[in-house]
Formats: structure tokens, C-alpha cells, sequence
């Protein structure tokens, strides 16, 4: 599960990434404001954790304005006021959660498993699409067509995670970068045909009736062939 930490303060922000990597979690860090609002109009995040004070854009704007464009990833506000008011705004810019410093770690990893139960990505056991089955904790891929299946890679994994989790949707090869490497990885865009190669073969190893369908000039599709 890929996670964004928007925090300026240094400390804070080291310490809640690595928590977050201990415990599994994909973690891209920013600093400020619009840079974290940028992040999230990716649309690769599962869970954002935002803190209020901010230079360039409060953590208040950056949700508001993350829902005006359309944006549902669930949000955890992070913020050192306590204070009814403040919960409120955070709540009604967007945030699906409030959380006030200082915490218990403890609590924080609750509220964000609860929040990743509400992700539209997140599943605990398997993903269909077509004649497929995705097993997320196992990471295996099977076919109910010919009753193949097939362990996956983690790339892989990640790449048909995405796809199943957004299904008739064309996904970008800069969202699928970010989504498997993380927003500041240099990884090139050949990286993604790589692993979109090695991908379909795990799709035509299983026999199923579902491609990958390039998009010319757009990016990647998960479809069922055409008969």
C-alpha cells in the first residue's frame, strides 16, 4: 500500500517514514504543501497522512482542494491544535480523519489500517477481473478458464494490483512509474515496459481471456480479448 506523508518538520518526518516502511508501507515524502497536492493528483496514493502546518499550502487546502478535483483518496490529518474548531475544519476541507500531536504510534497505525480498509485498492484477500484471481497476500495469479495459476513477482504483483484495483481505466506509464517505484524514484519509463513484458507472459502462461492493451500515446489497459 502506497502511503503519502506530507510533513515539513524534518525529525517528524524521517521518524513517520521509516515507522511506516517498518510496517510494510510504501512511503513517498514531501515537504510542502503543493508538492503534496501534486503527489496526490497522480491518483496512485492509497492513504494520504498531511499535516496541517505547512509552508506554501496548509494541509486544510491541500485536502479541500484535492476534493474539488475529484481526488477520494482517504486523508489522515495530522496537527498539534486540539482544539474543536480546528477538527472541524480539518473534517470539512475533506479529511476522513483527525489525529493530534503527539501520538501514540500505536493509534496512528490503527486509524491508517482503518483508512486503508476504506481504499478503494486495498483488499485483504483477492481481486477479479474477467477470468482472473489475484491473490494479494500470496501473490498469485490464477485463471478459472483453465485452472492455471502462477506466483508473482513483486513488480508484477504491484502492476496488476493497480490495474484490477482501477479497472476500466487506462493507466499512465508516469502513474504506474510512481505507483511501483514511488514519486522520487529516477526509474525510467522502459522500466514499466519491462515489467508490463514480464506481466502479460504470467498472463499468457495462466491462459486468460485478459490482455494488457497498450494505448498509443495514453498508457496501459486491463481488458478482456475480443472474441
Amino acid at each position: 500500500m502506497r502511503v503519502l506523508l506530507a510533513e515539513d518538520e524534518k525529525r517528524m518526518a524521517a521518524a513517520l517514514a521509516a515507522l511506516l516502511k517498518q510496517e510494510k508501507y510504501d512511503v513517498d515524502h514531501m515537504a510542502d504543501g503543493a508538492s503534496a497536492l501534486a503527489a496526490l493528483e497522480s491518483g496512485v496514493y492509497d492513504i494520504a497522512v498531511l499535516d496541517v502546518m505547512m509552508p506554501e499550502m496548509n494541509g486544510f487546502e491541500v485536502a479541500r482542494r484535492a476534493r474539488d478535483k475529484g481526488i477520494s483518496t482517504p486523508i489522515l490529518m495530522l496537527t498539534a491544535k486540539s482544539e474543536l474548531d480546528d477538527k472541524i475544519a480539518g473534517l470539512d476541507s475533506g479529511a476522513d480523519d483527525y489525529l493530534t500531536k503527539p501520538f501514540e504510534t500505536r493509534e496512528l497505525l490503527a486509524r491508517l489500517r482503518a483508512l486503508g480498509r476504506r481504499s478503494a485498492s486495498f483488499q485483504e484477500g483477492s481481486l477479479s477481473y474477467g477470468d482472473l484471481s489475484l491473490d494479494v497476500s500470496r501473490a498469485e495469479l490464477s485463471c478459472r478458464t483453465t485452472g492455471q495459476s502462477v506466483r508473482l513477482g513483486e513488480k508484477e504483483l504491484r502492476i496488476l494490483e493497480y490495474m484490477f484495483g482501477n479497472q476500466g481505466q487506462i493507466m499512465t506509464r508516469e502513474q504506474l512509474a510512481v505507483k511501483i517505484w514511488g514519486f522520487e524514484n529516477e526509474a525510467e519509463y522502459n522500466n514499466v515496459e519491462v515489467y508490463m513484458s514480464f506481466t502479460r507472459k504470467k498472463l499468457a502462461f495462466v491462459g486468460s481471456k485478459v490482455e494488457i492493451k497498450a494505448v498509443r500515446g495514453l498508457g496501459y489497459e486491463l481488458r478482456e480479448k475480443d472474441v
